[in-house]
């Protein structure tokens, strides 16, 4: 039986994590659990797997969940000290990172110090500090899961493979809601359009940067670091149907695909089980029932964040983080229908420029960039 916390347990990912987790309850144990704000699931998920450490965001949120579920016998930790705590904890054997944000760096470092599993759902630490958290991998002989599906699928086609053998990744996407619309019709968009994902049900700012493409951005960012390649060795592929989660193609110019169903449950269990494969029952693709599988070529005049990202993950040093910090604040500011859509990538590429740039931030350089490019891109927001 393995022993799992999860940050981020109320999120889609924590969710996903704690049903294949309840389907299997003879070989998973849930040791903690961390909400930011929503103490009213969280207090259903003790109910249920009676953790016995939580982590929340402030005092006010131990009040409420105190009043909502019986805490006798639970350690109960604000986020400050307590993500850091569960990731240290000596019980723990895999920790789900599945928080948002910057909030995950840290614990992330701490449970691979402390010799944890982790299964990474958060794009955040790889992209503001990949080179720093690899280096801390490597010393510690740490092991990263990824659980994103995209990366999920190319560490499984990279399974067992000699690293000198691979040439290309192909990190696939749906294109979100907006892959087939004229650049002109994107000055349309508002911000019921662009949460309405064609594929996935995810969180909020993770479903807005699918829809400007920074989610594969990101992605790209994260596969160079996770993965120890060239930013030009990725190639973005837009793939609508959603079938073929990436691939990777190798000197032979032979190609693996991973395929499944849009389910995330599917990437979660197998980063659980690593290096195992397990029996579940969720449904297989139905190939016959294809009309069409696709593929087309990002358009970066079109979606500028791609464009941005991308030349961030060739820049490397201090622009993934001033790029991350940047991106958050103006989706937050769409989301807040405070900027328009097509305001997003003006806001991160302005940040970006104005930056003094740094080829080896440490992690206090890391932290004090992301607090000015937070407050940056804030101001230009407001201007707007």
């Amino acid at each position: 039986m393995k022993n799992i916390a999860i940050l981020g347990s109320t999120g889609s990912i924590g969710t996903n994590t704690l049903r294949v987790i309840h389907s299997r309850p003879r070989d998973f144990r849930v040791i903690a659990l961390s909400s930011y704000s929503n103490m009213h699931l969280l207090a259903r998920q003790i109910k249920l797997f009676q953790p016995k450490i939580i982590s929340v965001s402030d005092e006010h949120c131990i009040k409420k969940l105190r009043q909502l579920v019986n805490l006798s016998g639970i350690k109960v930790y604000t986020q400050d000290k307590g993500l850091e705590f569960i990731a240290k904890h000596k019980q723990v054997q895999t920790l789900v990172v599945a928080t948002a944000g910057i909030v995950s760096l840290l614990p992330t470092i701490r449970a691979i110090e402390h010799g944890k599993t982790i299964a990474l759902a958060n794009k955040e630490p790889l992209v503001m500090a990949g080179d720093i958290l690899m280096k801390i991998v490597r010393k510690n002989k740490g092991r990263i899961i990824p659980v994103d599906s995209e990366h999920s699928a190319i560490f499984q086609c990279l399974h067992n493979e000699q690293k000198e053998s691979f040439r290309r990744i192909y990190l696939t996407g749906t294109g979100g809601p907006f892959h087939n619309y004229a650049k002109k019709d994107l000055k349309k968009v508002n911000l019921k359009m662009a949460l309405n994902h064609p594929k996935w049900k995810m969180g909020k700012k993770i479903t807005i940067d699918s829809a400007t493409l920074m989610n594969k951005g990101l992605e790209l960012i994260e596969a160079r670091w996770l993965f120890d390649v060239r930013p030009e060795m990725i190639e973005i592929v837009i793939h609508p149907e959603a079938l073929i989660h990436s691939m990777v193609e190798f000197c032979d110019r032979s190609i693996l695909a991973q395929l499944g169903v849009t389910d995330m449950r599917l990437p979660i269990q197998y980063a659980l089980d690593y290096p195992l494969r397990c029996a579940n029952k969720l449904k297989s693709p139905d190939f016959f029932g294809l009309k069409s599988v696709t593929f087309f070529k990002p358009d970066l005049n079109k979606f500028p964040c791609l464009a941005i990202a991308k030349k961030a993950a060739i820049l490397g040093g201090s622009a993934g983080c001033v790029m991350n910090a940047a991106n958050e604040i103006a989706v937050e500011a769409f989301l807040k229908e405070e900027i328009s859509f097509l305001e997003i990538p003006d806001v991160i590429s302005r940040v970006l420029e104005k930056h003094k740039f740094v080829k080896h931030p440490n992690l206090d350089k890391i932290f004090s960039l992301d607090k000015w490019a937070r407050r940056e891109a804030g101001l230009l927001c407001y201007q707007l």
